[in-house]
């Protein structure tokens, strides 16, 4: 197909989004800010660190690449606009695989209310993804980090660990044969942030928030030292469920009957580890002072107080009032 032919087949899969007034096809694209302010983001894949292609299809990888910019849009309690995507991928890649990987951006894209508005390609050794969010506040203040104070109640919109699990399972090479384990491993390949929950708690009045995408731990821990505020988590409200439950015992069991182990680097199987530090499942956890009434599909885990307690990871975060043993999250320079 070559460059200018995968560009045009690329540009019929991906709508531009209501606010788009110049989309692809100039050097760059105009996109109206109805507040007079744009919210942005930026996320970079790599294949072989964020994805695999013997793991996940093209669409998948579209619809975690979207997600993944989306979903910070979201934690500022923006309303998604347009993504921009640059696009790094081998020449002798078979010219359906960008075409599939454009249907699962433009899906992503548009479930979050945006649209694509423009990009650029480039020949590389493995594929490569830059996605850029824009968003919009529609007149609200952004939530930042910053915001927590004692007192607040620390809530949680999205599942936990699942991604995480998904994740330990692929790498063990498990047979995925239940719908549970199917569910953890779909919600590795494609994570679906609850968007609308951003917005949501912009109007309620949320006082921090943040997508979690390293870990609960790791994430909560700069809102943590963003507000120099400690924050205490109630592992009674962090039920994984029965999913979580499953994947654990069947590593386990494949663990104790062929010697294999989960690769290093993984959280170790067990459903609390996966909740309080497995990444990617790009749920939003904010902090809400403690009357504010939460819609249902805000969790309450945990509470803010005013001394800061710091872990050997320098995390100011606490479980049931002591510290958490190991790493909060995942750090690409450890």
């Amino acid at each position: 197909m070559g460059e200018w032919g995968v560009i045009a087949a690329l540009t019929g899969r991906m709508p531009a989004g209501p606010l788009t007034s110049v989309g692809i096809g100039d050097d760059a694209a105009v996109v109206g800010a109805p507040s007079g302010s744009v919210v942005a983001a930026v996320d970079l894949l790599l294949e072989g660190r964020h994805f695999r292609r013997d793991w996940s299809s093209a669409y998948d990888i579209g619809v975690k690449a979207a997600a993944r910019s989306l979903a910070d849009i979201a934690a500022m309690g923006a309303v998604n606009t347009a993504l921009l995507v640059a696009l790094a991928v081998p020449g002798e890649l078979p010219a359906s695989w960008p075409l599939e990987l454009a249907d699962g951006l433009a899906a992503e894209a548009a479930r979050a209310g945006a649209g694509i508005v423009g990009g650029d390609t480039a020949r590389a050794d493995s594929v490569l993804l830059s996605v850029t969010a824009l968003g919009d506040l529609a007149g609200r203040r952004p939530v930042l980090r910053s915001g927590a104070r004692p007192g607040d109640v620390i809530a949680v919109a999205g599942p936990l660990g699942r991604s995480a699990a998904g994740l330990a399972l692929l790498s063990a090479g498990v047979a995925v044969t239940s719908d549970a384990l199917a569910g953890l491993v779909s919600a590795h390949r494609r994570p679906s942030p609850p968007y609308e929950a951003g917005p949501e708690a912009a109007a309620l009045g949320a006082t921090a928030m943040i997508d979690v995408s390293d870990g609960l731990l790791a994430d909560l821990g700069h809102i943590a030292d963003a507000s120099a505020v400690a924050l205490d988590l109630d592992s009674s409200a962090l039920d994984a469920g029965q999913p979580l439950a499953e994947a654990a015992a069947v590593l386990k069991a494949q663990t104790s009957s062929s010697s294999r182990t989960v690769p290093a680097g993984s959280p170790p199987p067990t459903p609390l580890e996966w909740v309080l530090t497995g990444g990617e499942d790009h749920s939003l956890v904010a902090t809400f002072p403690a009357t504010v009434h939460l819609p249902p599909r805000w969790r309450i885990i945990g509470h803010v107080s005013a001394t800061p307690h710091a872990d050997a990871s320098g995390i100011g975060i606490t479980v049931d009032g002591a510290p958490h043993a190991g790493p909060g999250g995942w750090q690409h320079f450890r």
